[in-house]
């Protein structure tokens, strides 16, 4: 048994029993596996050790031991949620200093396809959990405790549960060989494409799901089968692989949901206090899927323990609290944690019947005792009035026993335009900061994106504002001037201004191709004619790493004009810059 104390990565084995140094080299490589997993993980309860990593698979896939020991605390409830039976949720781990594994070719050329919010990460690992506890006899303590769990940088939520419900039940029953069998059938997968539809068979099912795509539009209904393919057995069609039942999960807080997110737009440091982890990892990600189609560029946890190697950093109170989502279940946490401004304590989701109690808006100074109510404790002030209209909606559809997942679509669709409303006036003034395509000239460097003037975006909203496309009153321009403040209005900056400027890089590239290079070479020196072949050579290695949005003809055509310059040099120079 692989235990906490310290013990090294294990190494390569021919199966999940004996250790072999050069199996894994030997046979496949696992790049179709790592494409979707970085490993999987299997976690027991050892009476001496306490929750112990019995198994990793792939067994040379390395990590440290602060990310066993993370990974081993967070894949158990911890006492106060008495889970009993099969559960599943899932977790977020910042991937230890000094380990991150090299970014492939693959992972930037997913992320440039995919939407922002899906984008592999490349600091943090995703822990997707199915634990059982069971009572039996034939245990010291009379019960059966164990997970599996699938470790990905992907945030596939749904996905990676139905994988779980597949694999988990098979595994607790036959052990190793199910779990080697799987871990093969997942290496022969197709990579993720953003915008494609796979068929994903495993254990006698196929799974069929859809890459979403930056370029897509959204949609609220399943996936089309593929219609050029006749499976058997016939696929199981996922909606979603990362959506969730957003009615379910938001059923105690509908009232608030857009106080919420707002908190979440501002990126304002929250814990969620849960009966259970599933509740709690579901609560999490369903609001910081609120933003969406925004990257939620804060830390976010959906389930934390006392036992995190980050508990210190996230509960001092010699410093402001970090703009962090947790999910958490154990009560401590409302003593540990009562300096944060905003906690959102919650009971079990209800599954029927009427609308549950709603929480109610509650000063923090009430949130003293560990039996504390359930309620949002806060003492922020919404900038926007809430639509009454919505809630009128979802409470008539609960009346008439309308679909849950037609639900959870009306309230989605609200939040998307919600988003959509608030960002559609930052970039119509971004993009009124990129310079004329006419004022981009081939032989001079490009004009510089102007400066983001916030006092002029906050003016322009008078006649262009979110008040063209949302029926929201409310103090928008208090809520725009926070979120200047926040980390989501730096991220979406970075990211808007960083594609402006590759998209800059392309269209002075194709000025370049465009131009006729032999007249300009006719009165150029060799330090000017060199310098333009570098300066080529450069646009062609970024555009040819995803990095610059040109086609594939001007690619062409850069090339041959690499070519053409380089032939009109000296025979010395034509060495230097294509050695043989």
């Amino acid at each position: 048994m692989d235990a906490l104390s310290g013990a090294g990565p294990r190494r390569a084995r021919c199966s999940l029993g004996a250790a072999s140094p050069g199996a894994r080299a030997a046979a496949a490589p696992w790049a179709r596996f790592s494409a979707w997993l970085e490993c999987v993980c299997v976690v027991t309860f050892d009476l001496e050790l306490g929750q112990a990593l019995e198994l990793v698979y792939p067994s040379d896939f390395r990590l440290t031991d602060k990310e066993k020991s993370s990974i081993c605390y967070l894949s158990f409830p911890d006492s106060h949620s008495g889970c009993l039976g099969d559960t599943q949720f899932s977790f977020r781990i910042r991937q230890c200093s000094g380990q991150k594994s090299p970014w492939r070719a693959e992972d930037r050329h997913y992320n440039s396809g995919a939407p922002t919010p899906l984008q592999r990460e490349p600091a943090h690992y995703f822990g997707y959990v199915y634990f059982r506890q069971v009572k039996d006899s034939s245990m010291k303590r009379g019960y059966f405790q164990k997970s599996l769990v699938l470790v990905s940088r992907l945030p596939f939520v749904r996905l990676f549960q139905a994988l779980l419900s597949l694999i988990a039940p098979e595994y607790f029953d036959k052990s190793a060989p199910c779990l080697e069998a799987v871990c093969s059938e997942i290496d022969e997968w197709p990579a993720p494409v953003p915008g494609q539809t796979l068929n994903l068979p495993v254990m006698g099912v196929v799974l069929q799901v859809h890459i979403p795509s930056r370029v897509d539009k959204p949609e609220y209904g399943p996936p089309k089968p593929c219609s050029h393919e006749n499976l058997l057995p016939a696929p199981v069609i996922l909606t979603s692989v990362h959506e969730l039942d957003l009615f379910r999960c938001f059923q105690p807080v509908l009232t608030h949901v857009q106080t919420l997110w707002e908190l979440m737009l501002l990126g304002e440091p929250l814990v969620v206090l849960a009966p259970s982890p599933a509740t709690s990892s579901e609560m999490v990600l369903a609001l910081i899927s609120c933003l969406q189609p925004l990257k939620f560029c804060c830390d976010y946890r959906p389930y934390f323990t006392i036992h995190d190697s980050e508990f210190k950093e996230f509960t001092t109170r010699t410093q402001a609290p970090p703009n962090v989502v947790l999910g958490v279940t154990n009560p401590f946490f409302i003593k540990t944690l009562q300096h944060w401004p905003h906690i959102l304590r919650v009971g079990e989701p209800k599954m029927a019947g009427d609308l549950p109690k709603q929480v109610k808006l509650k000063k923090p100074s009430r949130l003293k005792t560990l039996d504390a109510k359930p309620g949002l404790y806060t003492a922020y002030s919404a900038h926007l009035h809430r639509d009454k209209a919505l809630l009128k909606r979802l409470l008539k559809g609960l009346q008439k026993k309308k679909p849950w997942d037609t639900q959870t679509a009306l309230l989605r669709r609200h939040l998307l335009e919600l988003t959509q409303s608030f960002i559609i006036p930052l970039e119509h003034y971004m993009a009124s900061l990129m310079p004329l395509q006419k004022n981009i000239t081939p032989w001079k460097t490009p004009p510089q994106i102007r400066p983001f003037r916030q006092d002029d975006f906050l003016r322009s909203l008078e006649h262009a504002g979110p008040q063209l496309t949302c029926i929201l009153k409310g103090d928008w321009l208090g809520l725009y001037r926070r979120f200047f403040k926040s980390p989501h209005f730096d991220g979406w900056y970075r990211q808007r201004h960083k594609e402006m400027a590759q998209k800059l890089e392309a269209l002075h590239l194709e000025a370049i191709c465009e131009a006729n290079i032999e007249t300009w070479m006719k009165d150029k020196s060799e330090v000017e004619v060199v310098d333009l072949v570098l300066k080529l050579r450069e646009k062609l290695v970024q555009a040819q790493g995803h990095q610059l949005p040109v086609k594939e003809a001007t690619l062409q055509r850069a090339q041959l004009y690499i070519e053409t310059v380089i032939g009109s040099l000296p025979k010395d120079l034509q060495a230097v810059l294509c050695p043989p």
